[in-house]
């Protein structure tokens, strides 16, 4: 039986590929101009991680929670407007210029994407290359030997992944609120098997009932079995008894 909701799939995301860059490129920029006994090194590599991870729980926890899967992303998206600020931070401190969004390495930077898919004779884009291949085509900005290249760099990337996180929050949101959560799904696939089972049902007949049919179960549905009362006041008396009895004590007086 197929999964009544589909999860996993994660690396094959945007917004993971993208985190898994924003995380790579933030070790070794922490690792390479910052000092590692400074605790902004521990909490810019564990914002990135976090926006990271929690992409992947998030995406797992699909299967059977929809409440789940919207806090974990969000939680992602928070880690990562967290690390925005951080990197901000690391040029405003130095005075450093902060790159204007229509500037031309803040546009080559969004563009390498569609710069990609245009390059290629395929049909193919960056979700289909390994880590590496990707990292290799962010690699001019993320490994310059300027800290205010690769910063600028990084919130680039961090305002795609957030934008992308933005994205597919709503998408899950509208998801949530047309079809419901987990449970209500799960409830509803319960009542089409049930009403499917019914469907299928063999019409039963027996000659000793007058109605010409075999009654159901009022209790539990099940086709009822035509029994004789052996003891008491009523012993001789035929009844209608549940065939899944003694798991179910359903009469019908015949």
């Amino acid at each position: 039986m197929s999964k009544l909701r589909p999860s996993g799939g994660y690396r094959n995301s945007c917004s993971f590929q993208t985190a898994t860059i924003i995380y790579d490129a933030t070790w070794w920029f922490c690792e390479k101009f910052l000092d590692s006994r400074s605790r902004t090194v521990d909490q810019m590599v564990q914002a990135a991680r976090s926006g990271r991870q929690n992409i992947a729980e998030g995406s797992r926890a699909a299967a059977t929670s929809s409440q789940t899967e919207l806090r974990l992303l969000n939680t992602a998206r928070s880690s990562l407007e967290e690390l925005l600020l951080d990197y901000e931070d690391f040029l405003r401190h130095r005075h450093h210029k902060l790159w204007e969004p229509d500037s031309t390495d803040a546009v080559a930077v969004r563009r390498v994407p569609q710069k990609f898919k245009q390059d290629r004779s395929d049909q193919s884009d960056l979700t289909d290359l390994t880590d590496q291949e990707r990292w290799a085509l962010y690699a001019p900005w993320l490994e310059h030997g300027d800290s205010a290249v690769r910063a600028n760099a990084l919130i680039c990337l961090i305002n795609q992944a957030n934008y992308l996180l933005d994205q597919q929050i709503a998408a899950l949101e509208k998801r949530f609120v047309e079809e419901g959560g987990y449970s209500e799904q799960l409830a509803v696939a319960r009542l089409a098997e049930r009403a499917r089972q019914k469907k299928n049902k063999p019409d039963l007949t027996d000659q000793t009932n007058p109605s010409g049919r075999i009654p159901v179960c009022p209790q539990c549905g099940n086709a009822m079995v035509l029994r004789t009362t052996k003891n008491g006041k009523n012993a001789g008396k035929q009844f209608w008894g549940c065939s899944a009895y003694p798991d179910c004590k359903g009469i019908v007086t015949a």
